[in-house]
């Protein structure tokens, strides 16, 4: 008779348990959502090429990025930045409250150079701050940034679609790739890696540009 007492008092637990944990995952859930935080960019500049750019970052390393003319259908693409670039990212956005009731642009009578934008999310949070020109120093390197990995995500894909669809200007590309990694525009260049070593190996790709891309790869991967 104990026994049977005691077994139902242990399984009477086991249900307490098993309904509280089914109770409180919903919650751990949403609260880990909320956790996430995201840094986006967007620059509007008409009558330019791109004329929007749009890309989000994640304290995780994840986001996405959307190049295109203001004409073209958004189409987000994902993409992942390592950790140290991350944590400057997100080292600036804080340098900046966030973009929470702050004002960094100049306000004066100058050239448009496009509408830009820094968003900042976490949870219900959010935050935003749009200027045309900024001499804040920790606004204008996080610019240079975001204006850096949309010209490291175009260079990309202009390569990996001359590849495939005109060999032929597969150098032409590769040019401007070069003369970006040299003028330290791209802010992650190992992220070329892949795509450089595909074309290295690429018989159907004219020997100048093989060349290139074995050359460039192995300055990238001298410099890590």
């Amino acid at each position: 008779m104990r026994d049977a007492i005691s077994f139902r008092a242990h399984l009477h637990r086991l249900l307490f348990v098993l309904v509280l944990g089914l109770a409180v995952a919903p919650l751990a859930l949403a609260n880990s959502a909320t956790d996430v935080a995201a840094v986006t960019f967007r620059k509007i500049f008409k009558s330019s090429y791109p004329e929007f750019v749009e890309i989000k970052v994640t304290d995780a390393g994840t986001g996405t990025y959307d190049i295109r003319q203001l004409d073209d259908e958004p189409s987000p693409q994902p993409f992942e930045i390592g950790a140290p670039l991350v944590n400057k990212i997100f080292d600036l956005a804080h340098k900046l409250h966030d973009f929470n009731g702050i004002d960094i642009d100049i306000h004066r009578r100058i050239a448009n150079l496009g509408q830009k934008t820094f968003r900042y999310e976490r949870g219900s949070e959010i935050h935003e701050v749009t200027f045309n020109y900024t001499l804040d120093p920790s606004a204008a390197q996080l610019l240079d940034i975001f204006e850096g990995l949309s010209r490291q995500e175009t260079d990309l894909a202009d390569l990996k679609r001359t590849m495939r669809y005109d060999r032929l200007g597969v150098n032409d590309v590769l040019l401007r790739v070069e003369k970006d990694k040299k003028q330290n525009l791209i802010p992650e260049p190992a992220c070329l890696l892949p795509t450089l070593d595909q074309v290295a190996a690429d018989e159907h790709i004219i020997d100048i540009a093989r060349d290139r891309a074995r050359s460039l790869a192995g300055h990238i991967r001298n410099s890590r």
